[in-house]
Order: structure tokens, then sequence, then C-alpha cells
């Protein structure tokens, strides 16, 4: 399941955002609702047509941007073509960037997490000569279809905006989003993981700093699993077993629900070391949706798909809340901001669960991954790019990141995530277990290196109509990520990608 985006979305409704202006111009000016949304559900499987069209009108940007789709390579090897390790380019943008924020400058800031307001107030009462003209343009697929068409448009785009890493090579291949490595904040890089980092450095540069981010773990009802005698699984033979017992005991339950969300599809094969998109240069591009990793997937999934042993019920559903709560759901396998949810969401299940870590595919070996969160980028297009990156570094890389985690999104930060204050919360949700732990394993087991497509957003918008026809029996999971796999190939040509298919 996944928000991963709601955020997996993916058929998922965001969950309280920002509210909806529907002229993107107005402020937000009215209190923002707590319950939590997460950019990972934000990211729906049915996307519209008006949606998928953020990710086309692409070949005109091929031939007027000169960077680059996302290659880790760089940032893995230590150093990265950003320039992390030149204290001296740091320290210029530093000062730079210190004399913008003290002249009256406005920004406008497209977001919609709620917790962003209480960065934006404290960023003001610091800085109190900038104002940041805060508006949700529309969480998710529904921003960037507004963002693509400003930056078609050659006007109305904001000088920040909130973007899930799934979309950002799709604006930082058109040249779309300055590279913050020019006002020094690669400076930030050791705040980072290498994996979150591999997110924002695409194509050698800087395009965002993160905000959040969701790596795996297993969150179960620790009475369903007394009930039934079943183990906690350790690894993801253990946990399809899981899956058949409890499903057979009890025919009304299930370990799991799944209707089909890419967001979910991808990060499983991520953990299991797929690989199946990469992107060379500033148009070539791989897809192999039969590789290790994404065989390893179909293989444990098939069978519990034809089984009948995931509930069809999809993710951010009435039903599937009352699944979660009722037990007839007994466990997710999502990213590390699903706390929040559970106790706003689910408030009867207090004291049922606990967090354990994300299965494995062989054993003793600790590999997971990703499933949403979202950076934060100043676009080229702003007229005041050095209070912009002024905003970045504070709301991601300073005080706001520390907000942020308040409100209980999962830190991007290395030094939150550590720290014994994180390290010790034991919620009374989840019985007192120190949670976050388990999420600190998970964040640092995320294998590096993976890469989305400089188009995800369509291939995304396209899921149901080709994985998602597993999950109703007109297809097979193996048939359907090779349809997939044609589907985005043949959209990646049109757009002018050189594309290469298959093994």
């Amino acid at each position: 399941m996944t928000r991963h985006s709601r955020p997996g979305p993916f058929a998922e409704k965001s969950k309280n955002p920002l509210p909806d202006d529907n002229e993107v111009e107005e402020p937000v000016m009215r209190a923002i609702p707590r319950k939590r949304t997460r950019t990972r559900t934000m990211r729906k499987t049915a996307v519209t047509a008006s949606a998928a069209a953020a990710g086309l009108a692409l070949t005109v940007a091929l031939a007027a941007c000169g960077s680059g789709g996302t290659s880790s390579s760089a940032s893995t090897s230590g150093g990265n073509a950003t320039g992390a390790a030149n204290p001296s380019a740091a320290a210029t943008g530093a000062a730079a960037i210190a004399a913008a924020l003290q002249k009256p400058t406005t920004l406008t800031l497209w977001a919609w997490a709620p917790q962003t307001k209480d960065i934006v107030a404290a960023f003001e009462a610091k800085y109190p000569k900038v104002t940041i003209n805060l508006v949700n343009a529309g969480t998710s697929t529904d921003e960037y279809t507004k963002l693509e068409n400003a930056i078609k448009a050659g006007s109305g785009a904001p000088d920040l905006a909130q973007i899930e890493y799934y979309a950002l090579p799709q604006f930082a291949l058109q040249g779309a989003l300055a590279d913050l490595s020019s006002d020094g904040l690669t400076s930030t890089q050791s705040q980072f993981s290498t994996a979150v980092w591999d997110s924002v450095d695409i194509g050698g540069k800087l395009v965002g700093l993160p905000q959040d981010t969701g790596p795996m773990a297993l969150f179960y009802n620790k009475t369903v699993f007394a009930k039934y005698h079943l183990a906690v699984p350790t690894t993801w033979a253990q946990y399809a077993a899981d899956a058949k017992k409890l499903h057979a005991a009890n025919p009304k339950e299930y370990l799991a629900n799944d209707v089909g969300d890419p967001g979910f599809v991808t990060s499983m094969i991520w953990a299991a070391g797929g690989h199946p998109y990469t992107v060379t240069g500033t148009k070539n591009v791989s897809i192999n949706l039969q590789d290790p990793g994404a065989v390893k997937f179909a293989d444990l999934w098939s069978p519990l798909i034809t089984g009948g042993q995931l509930a069809p019920i999809a993710s951010w559903s009435t039903q599937w809340y009352t699944g979660l709560a009722n037990g007839t759901i007994a466990s997710l396998v999502t990213g590390a901001w699903m706390p929040v949810d559970l106790e706003t969401g689910v408030p009867s299940g207090k004291g049922d669960w606990r967090v354990a870590p994300m299965p494995e595919w062989t054993s003793g070996t600790a590999a997971t991954a990703e499933n949403g969160g979202s950076a934060d980028s100043v676009l080229a297009s702003s007229k005041n790019q050095l209070a912009a990156a002024g905003f970045l570094q504070f709301m991601n890389a300073g005080p706001g990141a520390q907000i942020s985690a308040n409100s209980g999104d999962f830190p991007s930060s290395n030094t939150i995530i550590n720290s014994a204050s994180f390290l010790s919360q034991a919620p009374a949700y989840f019985g007192g277990q120190q949670i976050n732990k388990v999420l600190a394993q998970s964040a640092s087991s995320v294998v590096p290196g993976w890469t989305y497509l400089p188009f995800q957003v369509y291939a995304n918008s396209i899921f149901p109509n080709s994985v998602g026809q597993a999950y109703t029996g007109k297809s097979t999971l193996d048939a359907g990520l090779e349809q997939w796999q044609q589907q985005s190939a043949t959209y990646g040509t049109q757009e002018g990608f050189s594309v290469a298919s298959g093994k």
C-alpha cells in the first residue's frame, strides 16, 4: 500500500492536506486541519487524463535542456557532480543567501503538507523581511498538472514547490528546477542518507532538498496475530505462509489488502534489488520490468492474488479503515509515515498495533526501499532564487525539519532520525513500543541506486490498465508488468526519448 504517494495512491484520496484553492494565486489563510497527509499516499492509481498530462510535452523540453535523467552513480561515489565537497562554494552561497534574506522579498510556495504552515510561520518570525505566500495548488498529480502548464506558458509558476521523489525527474529533465549547488546547498548532503540524496541529485544537479521519507516496515495487528498463532514474518516466504494460514482460518480476514498500486509495486521491486529503470544522459532510457527484482516480486505476489489471499479493498477507502479497525486487515507493508495515520484514522486500534522490520528476501540480509516522500525545489524561473534557497535550507535542513518531524512526518534528516529523543519515543498506540528504532533501522537499510523514469507520472497513470488487470483476473502479474513496460516505452519514444525496452 502506498499513499506513494496516497502519496499511493493511486486511487487514493488525499488525507487532509492544506485546503485546496481553485485559484492558485490565492494564499492559504485559513486554519489547516491536523489530520495527516502523506506525500506518498497522494500518488493516485487512477489518474485522470488531465493529471496524466503532467507527464506530457517533454519532447520540446529535451531539446531545450541540458540536464539528464536520474543518475545515482555520482552521489553514491562519495562526492558528486554537484560539488558537495567544495567548501568555498558553500561559504559563498551561504553569504549570498544570508544577504538575500535581509531584503524585502515575497516568495510563492506551492505545497500541500499541513505542517508547512507552521514552518512558514517560524521562518517569517526569523526573517521578517521575507513573506511566504503559501498556496495549495492541489496534491500530487493535481499540482504537477498546474505546474507543468505554468512552465509551458512561461508564467504563473511559483518560486518553490513540493514535489514527490517519483515526479522530480520529469521537472528536472526540462531544466525547470534550479540547480541548488550554485547556492552552496550541497553542504547539506551529510545530513541525509545516500538513498535519499540520490532522489534529489538528478543528472549531476541538486534539484531539491529532501522533506520527508518513507522507509518501509511491517505494521501488524498483534491481537490478530496472537489469535491465529501467527509468527511475525522475518522473510517474504514466511509472510506468504502467514497470508495463507490466516485466510484459511477465517475467509473474511486477510493479512493485507491490495487492488494494485504502482508505488507499492515499484517499492517492492526496489527492495528486491531490482533496477528496472535507468537513465543515461539527457534522453537514453532503459525499461526492464522482467529484471531479477521484478521477477522476485511477481513470484511472491502472484500466488497471493490468484489465491484470493489479499483483501480486494483500496487503501484509504472507508472500507480499508474499517478493516484496519476490526482486524479483517491484519497488516500493512508501507512507509514509515504510517504511524500517525493509524493513530488518527484507526483510533480504536490503540494498543493492538506493532511495527516490525520489513520481511527479507534473503534471511539475514536487510534490504528495504522508500515508499513515498517529497522534496522541495526552487523553480528555475524564480526571480528570487537566493531567498528561495534560504527558505528551502531552513525548511528541510534547519529548524523546519524538526517542526516537520514533530508533526508526524518521518524525517529525512539523519541527525533527527538518530537522535535519542526520536529513537526513545514509545507511543501508547503501539503498546509503548519504541517504533522509531525499527523505522530508523529500515531507513539505514534502503538499497541505494534506485532510479525513476523521467516520465514516471505518466507511467503510473497507465498502471491500472496494465498491471492492474492482474488484480481483476483479466491478466497475470507477469503479463501486466510486461504490458506496463511496453506501454511506458511507447510513450517515452513518442516523447523523444531513446528507449531500450526488455532484458
